[in-house]
């Protein structure tokens, strides 16, 4: 085995560069320390463990400059050191990860994470290239002084005491600052072991003294081989002996240096000659040197520096001293001893710790408090007492300090559910983060936020406890914009609105209207009425605040420019529910107030949005009514034909309905016949041309459609101003002269001069049996009309039925217009002649209003058209209509229609065809057949003269030509 070792040491030693480079990461230098500030240390990282540590390097060409003797004790005296520190474990002691190893360039050992030597604290940076901008600002507070020392106190006391080491060099360069602030013995290459035999008897009764060999300060020696003379006892150089004082009086002069700014008592300068009169001037020591000392520590100093050995107090005597009964100092010193106490302790210290942690600089509490908490975190049971604290310090901390040292150990606890509690606290950690929630958003990334924090409160809102419940539904608004509206929608809401119905505690309720009040800026308008709106009458009680919590969401989501709330789910929903709650016994004047005035906003909206629509409404319908044209036909025949109006007493039901348009929905409001009804129209084989009503307006008319429109508008005016047909007196009527003639005059006249010259005979009633059938004309199609009409309802009694029983019948021309009646028919009385004499002259004045006159304009084909698809009441059709004329229905005057019982008249008719013939078929009282008349180009009903047929074939000359 020994053969193995030298064969390692031999290659090693062979190999150049740094020998731990194969197992840990070298970083940059971060500070230097040991004797003469030799060892540069380093940052670095195990690379199997990952676990951060310090490698401590020394450059062997650093001797070149050295004899080959020098270089040999010197390298000696390194080895030496490490070789004693690896050997030691104590928490004052620098602790070694991985002992010493050697190169051909250089020697290395890795210890615990480092910041820095003492002496880089006071301002001695040899041996350093760059000095980090940490160290360069960094400077030692009070309590970490006060600390320190005791640190040191109690290292002595295990060196002395326990290890019977006589370290020989207390000083600075000997003292490592770890990564958490704590002060740690090093640089015990000059220690000395005890040479006295060790009786267990004496060391039980406390009296055994250990004996140190002395060895002379050797000025051919290179120091960086001896103690550092400014921090050495002066009994080297007068009494040449040593003992554990010696190391005390180190204390005296490193105390002194804390509060000189890094300066010894004396600086000998590595020169023995100076040493010994320093040592000297000891002997008369003048208290007046001690006045930057602290009043509380300044005698004990002085005793320290004493040149009597005897005379200096020893470590536990010196740890006893008033100057390190601070809070601070004693809170510090009780962190490093939890490791042995109880539970019950440690959480009576850690529920005070918060108070104190709040006095003490960041950088203690950060260095000293935190990584004493991180490892009572491994028990849960103490997560509620030591999690305050924590959160105090990371309020303290910047937001790189709390990325980097406080939320790793966070996370963790994170994820703990209630722990089993001591019954000493009635905290937990939910209750602790939830309290604390602010400073958890403000310095958490937001996936840091998402990925551990909102999965707490989310598990926070399920839990069955009104406290933790009440902070979650209070913190939550606080951090909506950072939760996720996928979150938000799924997550959140409902658990809030689950357990808003579950709870029976009032507040919680309450705080949960609230909660989900405050997020409804954050949610979309759709969610809102979907989720939200409905979900309000489902909650199952009505206190007063409960009511006004409600009355809050239908407030906010109505006046919200992001929301609203449609007038159809006002209407519908919210006011039906709401208008109940108004006079609820529970509620005040005030609140009743703000109900009221709540309800009145939404009616008034729902009033508001509802009488814009119809207005809208209303002004496309009259936009559409100037376009339909169509409609204008039915105003045109109520003024032809007015209607006579039977007044009547109206009920007040009848005043109120009146001009709300429901009149056609009112019984009697539509007038019927008071006999019978209209008569029915036989089907025809050919289909009569009707006005197709106008679809809907189009947005935008060309060119062509305006002028077109505007035609129609014009004819419009003029069938309204036209005059309704009315009976008149021929003998009243003035006589017109007739200058401009149309066709349809023409054949009027024609027809009239035919009907006073020509008496049919009158056939009695018997031989008009049979039945009538349509006659075909010679030269073209012909259509046939059937037309029953009521009986006459002249003063005379029935026309044609008295006691010649004779009837007496005009043939129709092809205008349309036919005259079944020979009765006194408008308004006149008595019977038709039963002889077979002459009839009596007709009264035509009634067709003068529609016959053109001298006064007016001669009309062209295509505006008798136009005026035939408006037509006038009862006689739609002046050439070829639809309707028989003035017969049937709407007869003349008064619907008087065809004589005797149901009757049947034919209507066969050729417009401006070369042949054709037209016939009237007439049945009054039974069954009769009239004959029937052909009808050509030159002749029309019976055959006449050419005289009579003149002036109907120069109308048709001057119209065609």
């Amino acid at each position: 085995m020994d053969m193995f070792n030298r064969l390692k040491s031999a290659v090693t030693n062979a190999l150049p560069g740094n020998p731990l480079s194969r197992d840990f990461d070298l970083y940059n230098q971060i500070a230097s320390g040991g004797p003469g500030m030799l060892w540069k240390i380093h940052g670095g990282m195990k690379k199997t463990t990952k676990q951060e540590s310090s490698i401590f390097v020394f450059e062997k060409r650093s001797l070149e400059r050295y004899s080959r003797r020098d270089r040999e004790m010197i390298l000696e005296s390194l080895r030496k050191g490490v070789q004693q520190l690896t050997k030691l474990r104590h928490p004052k002691v620098l602790s070694v990860m991985e002992p010493l190893e050697e190169s051909r360039e250089t020697l290395a050992f890795a210890t615990e994470p480092v910041f820095c030597s003492l002496a880089n604290v006071l301002g001695n940076h040899d041996n350093m290239t760059t000095v980090p901008k940490e160290l360069q600002e960094y400077e030692l507070y009070d309590v970490e002084v006060r600390h320190g020392l005791l640190q040191m106190i109690e290292g002595l006391t295990f060196l002395h005491n326990d290890a019977k080491i006589l370290h020989h060099n207390i000083c600075p360069e000997s003292i490592i600052l770890n990564k958490n602030g704590t002060w740690k013995l090093a640089g015990f290459d000059f220690c000395a072991l005890n040479s006295n035999t060790t009786d267990q008897s004496l060391v039980k009764a406390g009296s055994f003294v250990p004996m140190f060999a002395f060895k002379e300060w050797d000025a051919d020696i290179p120091p960086c081989c001896q103690p550092h003379l400014d921090y050495l006892a002066p009994e080297y150089a007068l009494t040449m002996m040593c003992s554990l004082a010696s190391d005390m009086y180190s204390i005296g002069v490193l105390i002194y240096a804390l509060f000189n700014n890094g300066k010894p008592l004396f600086e000998c300068r590595t020169q023995l000659s100076t040493f010994k009169k320093n040592a000297e001037e000891l002997r008369h020591f003048r208290s007046t040197l001690l006045g930057s000392i602290p009043d509380e520590l300044r005698d004990y100093v002085k005793l320290l520096l004493n040149i009597e050995a005897t005379v200096r107090p020893d470590p536990a005597q010196l740890s006893k001293v008033s100057f390190f009964e601070d809070v601070g100092t004693m809170t510090l010193q009780y962190m490093d001893t939890l490791f042995q106490r109880d539970n019950l302790q440690k959480s009576q210290f850690f529920k005070g710790l918060p108070k104190i942690a709040a006095k003490l600089p960041k950088r203690v509490n950060q260095q000293r408090i935190l990584p004493a908490l991180y490892k009572e975190c491994v028990n849960p049971d103490m997560v509620p007492f030591v999690l305050p604290t924590v959160l105090l310090v990371a309020e303290q901390s910047t937001n790189r300090e709390y990325l980097n040292n406080i939320l790793p150990e966070l996370i963790p606890l994170f994820k703990i559910h209630d722990p089993v509690q001591s019954p000493q606290t009635t905290y937990t950690i939910s209750l602790i983060f939830l309290q604390n929630m602010s400073l958890l958003l403000s310095k958490t990334p937001q996936q840091d936020i998402k990925t551990h924090i909102l999965p707490m409160i989310y598990r926070a809102l399920e839990v069955d406890n009104p406290q933790i419940q009440e902070l979650c539904l209070n913190i939550v608004p606080t951090f909506a914009e950072l939760i996720e509206y996928s979150s938000l929608k799924n997550v959140i809401v409902p658990r809030i609105k689950k357990l808003c119905q579950s709870t029976s505690t009032l507040t919680i309720r309450v705080n949960c209207l609230l909660c989900l009040g405050k997020l409804l800026e954050y949610m979309d308008r759709w969610y809102v009425l979907d989720e939200i709106i409905p979900f309000l009458p489902q909650i199952p009680s009505r206190e007063p605040a409960v009511l006004m919590s409600i009355l809050g969401i239908y407030k906010v989501t109505m006046v919200h420019a992001k929301l609203g709330m449609t007038k159809d789910i006002l209407a519908n929903k919210v006011i039906p529910f709401l208008m109940p709650l108004c006079i609820d016994n529970n509620l005040n004047l005030s609140q009743f107030n703000a109900f009221v005035g709540t309800v009145r906003e939404m009616f008034h909206k729902v009033e508001s949005e509802q009488r814009t629509k119809l207005e809208q409404l209303d002004q496309m319908k009259q936009e559409q009514k100037t376009l339909e044209i169509s409609k204008v036909s039915s105003k045109a025949d109520s003024n032809l034909i007015p209607e006579v109006a039977q007044e009547k007493n109206q009920t007040m039901m009848d005043k109120f309905l009146s001009g709300f348009g429901i009149a056609g929905l009112m019984g009697g409001s539509q007038q019927t016949e008071s006999t019978g009804g209209p008569a029915p129209v036989a089907a025809s084989s050919t289909p009569r041309p009707t006005a197709q009503p106008t679809g809907t307006a189009k947005v935008s008319l060309s060119l062509e459609e305006k002028q077109r429109l505007a035609r129609q508008q014009e004819q419009e005016q003029k069938l309204k101003v036209q005059r309704p047909l009315s009976a008149q007196n021929t003998q009243n009527k003035p006589k017109t002269n007739d200058k401009v003639k149309d066709l349809t005059s023409t054949l009027m006249d024609t027809n009239l001069r035919n009907m006073s010259t020509t008496t049919p005979k009158s056939q009695p009633m018997s031989s008009m049996g049979g039945q009538s059938g349509p006659v075909i004309g010679r030269g073209g199609m012909s259509s046939s009309y059937g037309v029953s009409s009521p009986p006459s309802v002249g003063s005379g009694g029935y026309a044609g039925m008295n006691t010649g029983g004779s009837f007496a019948g005009m043939n129709n021309n092809s205008s349309g217009f036919g005259v079944v009646n020979n009765s006194p028919g408008f308004g006149g009385s008595g019977s038709m002649n039963t002889g077979g004499g002459n009839k009596p002259k007709m009264d035509m004045s009634a067709f003068d209003s529609l016959l053109p006159s001298s006064n007016q304009p001669r009309k062209s084909m295509n505006e008798m058209a136009q005026t035939r698809t408006a037509g006038m009441p009862g006689q739609q059709g002046m050439m070829g209509g639809q309707r028989m004329g003035m017969g049937g229905n709407v007869g003349m005057m008064g619907n008087q229609g065809m004589m005797g019982s149901p009757g049947m008249m034919g209507y066969q008719q050729n417009m401006n065809g070369g042949f054709g013939q037209m016939s009237n078929q007439m049945n009054f009282g039974g069954m009769g057949n009239t004959g029937s008349m052909p009808m050509s180009n030159s002749s029309m009903l019976t055959p006449q003269s050419s005289s009579q047929m003149k002036p109907s074939g120069n109308d048709l000359a001057d119209i065609f030509g």
